[in-house]
């Protein structure tokens, strides 16, 4: 079976984790000549009533684990 090629594709999912207003309805990967972006999208209405939805690309941020502590010298107070 032939490995599949997602060079130009993309998806939208529903952005589940959304608690702000300003943060995208949609979000999803998108490969645009070989290169990995984010996809955002909001739904919004015109003026005249129609429902749209405003998109912004932008390049994929690198994964960051989140830590609890700030980091730095604080081993160097302990005590063993």
């Amino acid at each position: 079976m032939p490995e599949y090629d997602d060079t130009n594709r993309g998806a939208f999912f529903r952005n589940k984790k959304k608690t702000k207003p300003n943060q995208p309805d949609y979000r999803g990967p998108l490969n645009y000549k070989g290169e990995e972006l984010e996809l955002a999208g909001w739904i919004k209405t015109s003026k005249s009533g129609d429902s749209y939805m405003s998109l912004e690309v932008k390049e994929k941020e690198p994964y960051q684990e989140k830590t609890s502590a700030p980091l730095g010298d604080f081993d160097k107070d302990l005590p063993f």
